[in-house]
């Protein structure tokens, strides 16, 4: 067997977090290697969502997702200004389709509150003057919402962790490793198998985060959150978009209801549900759309556009987000765990980075950063 190489920074996993987690500890620093299982980058969370830049409306206060996600919505408007990648701060508006839903507006609006977030509470007549095709009785708006091109932003992400001397690395799943005195070996499959000998390891795996840890022998068995998945599907309009800013329902307990985003094109769409699945035995998803599942959507599309054109729904793509909660529990925060916690030296892990995970990239990347990685 060949001697294992020695690296020093070694990011697991090359969605849009561990993109902008490589590229900042590069920038500081720091030799990165950044490895994905995958054929390329950002083909699993972070290239099947909505594209929204989200406000920070949603979660607890004091929370990381609220802090990370009003740090990092600035953050990211800031580099995407700078690098000339398309986006658009075209504001939300979330809904209230009768009177029973008002309270629960005002229990989004107290929370963003506490974020830092003004909501202007506004009237049935102020949102439809501003979206004549919108059917409610109260709506919040959300000016600092907006969408932007999560490829361009991951290609630039990738170029600064190039720029400044770090390396990403295709076709390399990180099969097995273990923990010892001279730092963390992994064992790395693909075409080309090594073994490296890294002083840190950040685990950005996403779905297979929990997996990674587990792999790692002579880890002192730190706590690790549980692991769930919960699929949602998008639909797309055919035809006009109807609104000009993102429309939302009050959110559910799993994601933030069948609302409605469009992309910089032009093209509407609407998503996503929740369907609580598990993984295949190879560890892939089903992404499937079924056209019959239209039915569905527009059902609950039609309490704030009625006037939504039958047949006008046609089957787009799905997602899969990794959850570190049970279907039926409270939305959990997210997980980063620094070597105080997972009980390794240099050890870093993130687990349930799902949404806001896109508003909150960079915010999360200065976070890992500025923990204490090795003792």
């Amino acid at each position: 067997m060949a001697a294992a190489e020695a690296v020093d920074c070694v990011v697991v996993g090359a969605g849009v977090v561990g993109l902008a987690v490589a590229a900042e500890l590069a920038q500081r620093g720091r030799e990165v290697l950044l490895l994905e299982a995958l054929e390329t980058f950002g083909t699993v969370t972070s290239s099947r969502n909505s594209e929204v830049i989200h406000a920070g409306v949603y979660y607890p206060e004091g929370s990381l997702k609220a802090r990370l996600c009003v740090a990092g919505k600035a953050l990211l408007y800031a580099y995407l200004a700078e690098r000339g990648i398309d986006h658009e701060p075209c504001g939300k508006l979330i809904v209230a389709a009768d009177e029973s839903e008002i309270a629960g507006l005002k229990a989004v609006q107290a929370k963003a509150a506490a974020a830092g977030v003004e909501l202007p509470l506004i009237s049935g007549a102020e949102a439809r003057a501003r979206e004549p095709d919108l059917a409610c009785v109260a709506a919040l708006h959300s000016p600092t919402t907006g969408i932007l091109d999560s490829h361009g932003l991951m290609l630039s992400l990738l170029g600064d962790l190039e720029a400044a001397g770090g390396l990403f690395v295709a076709h390399a799943p990180v099969v097995g490793g273990a923990v010892g005195a001279a730092g963390i070996t992994l064992e790395v499959g693909g075409a080309e198998p090594m073994t490296l000998q890294a002083r840190s390891v950040v685990n950005c795996a996403g779905h297979g985060a929990q997996t990674l840890t587990r792999a790692l022998s002579g880890a002192p068995g730190a706590p690790i959150p549980p692991q769930h998945s919960a699929k949602g599907r998008y639909f797309s309009l055919l035809g006009r978009a109807p609104f000009s800013h993102l429309i939302y329902p009050l959110p559910q307990a799993a994601s933030l209801g069948l609302h409605y985003t469009r992309d910089l094109g032009g093209q509407g769409r609407f998503g996503p549900d929740v369907e609580w699945i598990e993984p295949r035995a190879d560890g892939s998803f089903d992404y499937t759309v079924p056209a019959e599942d239209a039915a569905g959507f527009a059902e609950a599309i039609r309490r704030y556009w009625p006037g939504l054109p039958d047949n006008a729904l046609s089957p787009a793509y799905a997602g899969v987000r990794p959850k570190i909660q049970a279907p039926g529990e409270p939305a959990a925060d997210f997980a980063l765990q620094d070597p105080k916690t997972t009980g390794v030296n240099g050890y870093v892990a993130l687990y349930g980075i799902e949404s806001p995970g896109l508003t909150a990239c960079l915010a999360i990347a200065r976070t890992v950063a500025e923990m204490r990685l090795l003792g």
